[in-house]
Order: C-alpha cells, then structure tokens, then sequence
C-alpha cells in the first residue's frame, strides 16, 4: 500500500497533455504540440562546449552539496547585474531545477498546519509541494483578463496559521507580470504579518511588455530577508532536461538546502553546473537575446491570429510564453447537450481532430482557461494557432448540427 502522502499530489497535469500529444505522434500523426513547457530551439554553444570539457576532462566527483563554489559566485554576479543589488557566494544554492528549490523552501520554512497562499491558476507543483511539506495550500483567484492577483483577495486569506506566500512573475501558466504596486503590496503584507515570500521567476528572462523583468526584492527591498528567490538555467537557455536551478536566500535557508540536499541528490549535476558555469564565464548575451527576439516575433504573429478568435480574448501574454486562454464566454455559449462542456472536452478535440496538443486549465486549478506554448517553431506555432482559431469558432455550429 502507498503511503497516504501520495494521495495529496495532484495527477500530472501538464505532464499528461505533453504525453498525450507524444503518444498521437507516435502513432504517426503530424502533431503540432502547443503543450510543451519548453522553448524548442538548440542550446547555445557555450553550454555545450562546457559540457564536452568536463566530460573529457574526467569531471565525475561530488560537488559540494549546494553547488560548485564558483558557480554560485558566477550566480551572485548575475543576480548583482540584474537586481541591482549584491549578492555573493553564501547567498547561493544551486539546485537540481527549480523544482528541487521549491521543494527546499517548503520543507525549510512550513511546518504541519501552516498555511501558504497561492495565486491560481498556478503551476501544479506549488500546492502539491505544499501538502507534501504537510501544510496547506490557500487559494486567491487572480481573475482574467489581466490574472494579477487583488491585494484586498490577498489580505483577507491571511489567518494565525499563515507562514508563506508563493508568488511567479511573469507567471505560468497565464503570462501575467505583476506589477510594481502589486510586488510592493505584497511586501508590505509580508512584512506586516511576519510571511516568508517564495519567489518563482523561471521565467524572468520573457517579458514583452513594460521593459525588463522586476522581482520582488527590486519592488521592495526590504523583504529581501523574507525571501527566498527561485531561477533556473532551464528556460532561458533551453536546457530543460538538463536540471540545474538555483535559490538565493537568507543564510538560515541556505543552512537548511545544504542539509536537505546531503539527503536527496547529494549534489546537482557536476557536468550541467561546469556547462553552465562556462557559459556565465564566455557567453556575450547574443543567445538570450535572440531567443527574446525569437519569442517576440512569435508572440506578435500568434497574438494576430488569435484576434480572429469569436467569443475568446485574446490574452495579454506579457509575459513567459505562453497563450492562456478564457473559454468561460465560449463554453457557457455552447447547448448543453453538446460534446463540449469543459476546456478538457477542447483540449481533447484539438488534439483528435486539430491535431493540436494544449493544456487544459484544469491542470491549473481553473476550469476556463486552455494554455498553448508559443516556444514551438514559428512554422508550426501559425499552423497551429490557425486550427485553434478555426476548430474554438466552429464550436457553435458544430454543438447545434450535433
């Protein structure tokens, strides 16, 4: 029998709508999977080089526990660029992926009964980090079109039992940034109520409205010691499977990630933090820009042919990239003796009939929204859009010839 932690975590979600799409494609069909959680493009160079190096050099020992130190040196110059403010070695921890760095700050702040608040929709694995550290999640809908969170819906989740608030900016899956006011009111929250601020920002790299990506401790400074800030190489360099993320944090959470990863991994991958390490020694910038570019262009050409969409917005997208969707005027539209009735009815036909893989927002904790990547080739990302737009505004008449 499994033990009863088990039953807490939700099913996998994203994880199922990328298998979904694998398995059509296996069998042949000519698949366009907007599902996937990844920019599909080569890694750059210097990341590979890195790699090679250290495997021909024999690289194959532990590391320390939270990291190489030059790699977390490497890391603190970066985030100093970045934030504007310093950070150094002992302010790092360099982590199997980002969801190794959740995982640290839920079992190193929350104990049995706490309380965390998370914005929804949210990425699946916030709340079932939650449960698995034996707290609990408490949810504040951040509604469309813009899904940033109300501070007003913030403050009246807070109770005695509150220890933490997950915040991720620009957020996946909605692409929501927040902005300042929003980051400094949460601050102000925090401060006032004695919170910890776990601070997702995977995927601060993509921002396409409003100049450059702000974190938390920028908005406000003086959370900085209530935070614990989390990142990965993963999407901005497009190494996702490679595993290798980071937090920067407090040294009491610092102490508490080295012993929690003695236990676990022991240490992160030796050949990803040289790759990545060289990388931050030799790399100029030009692939991180030019993925920017790539995803601005393809956001602008996907926002162009979603506003052919009837019933559905077209979603901001200010940040991440990804397309969210609010079905909830469409689906209320269609008779209620149709085939469709939810947005995993939609997922399901783009996939049998569009041959579109998508998200439903159900993996989210909403039930309106459909998530679609525009991290996919520009070929394949029009194509695919193209039949959204087409299968979503045929949805009446087929509903009614049905």
């Amino acid at each position: 029998m499994l033990a009863q932690r088990m039953s807490l975590l939700s099913g996998p979600g994203t994880a199922a709508a990328r298998e979904a799409a694998k398995i059509a494609a296996a069998a042949g069909r000519q698949i366009i999977d907007l599902a996937a959680g990844e920019v599909i493009i080569e890694p750059p160079t210097s990341v590979r080089n890195g790699a090679i190096a250290a495997i021909n050099a024999g690289t194959n020992r532990y590391t320390d526990s939270i990291g190489l130190a030059p790699l977390r040196e490497a890391v603190a110059q970066k985030l100093t660029i970045e934030t504007g403010f310093g950070w150094n070695t002992r302010d790092i921890v360099i982590t199997a992926g980002a969801k190794q760095g959740l995982l640290d700050a839920a079992l190193a702040v929350l104990d049995p009964g706490d309380e965390v608040i998370i914005f929804r929709p949210c990425w699946p694995t916030f709340p079932s980090q939650v449960l698995l550290a034996g707290a609990k999640p408490v949810f504040v809908d951040a509604r469309p079109p813009t899904y940033v969170p109300d501070i007003v819906a913030i403050r009246a989740a807070v109770t005695p039992r509150t220890k933490a608030i997950i915040i991720n900016s620009p957020n996946n899956p909605t692409g929501a940034v927040y902005d300042r006011t929003t980051l400094q009111d949460i601050g102000d929250l925090a401060i006032n109520y004695q919170l910890w601020i776990v601070s997702d920002e995977c995927y601060s790299s993509f921002v396409f409205t409003g100049g450059r990506h702000e974190s938390i401790v920028m908005a406000h400074p003086r959370v900085r010691s209530r935070t614990i800030l989390v990142n990965a190489f993963s999407k901005e360099l497009a190494i996702t499977g490679w595993r290798l993320g980071y937090l920067a944090a407090p040294p009491e959470i610092v102490s508490a990630a080295k012993k929690l990863q003695s236990h676990t991994t022991s240490n992160p991958n030796v050949i990803a933090q040289h790759a990545i390490l060289h990388h931050l020694q030799v790399g100029d910038g030009r692939f991180e820009r030019e993925m920017h570019r790539r995803l601005t262009d393809a956001r602008i050409m996907g926002l162009r042919i979603l506003s052919g969409l009837r019933d559905v917005d077209a979603p901001p997208a200010e940040g991440s990239f990804f397309f969210y969707l609010d079905l909830s005027t469409l689906i209320t539209s269609l008779p209620q003796a149709g085939h469709v009735r939810t947005t995993d009815d939609v997922a399901r036909l783009l996939l049998e009939e569009a041959d579109v893989g998508s998200v439903a927002g159900g993996a989210f904790g909403d039930p309106n929204g459909l998530r679609l990547s525009f991290g996919v080739p520009p070929s394949q990302l029009g194509q695919g859009l193209k039949r959204v737009v087409e299968t979503l505004n045929s949805l009446k008449t087929r509903q009614v010839a049905g």
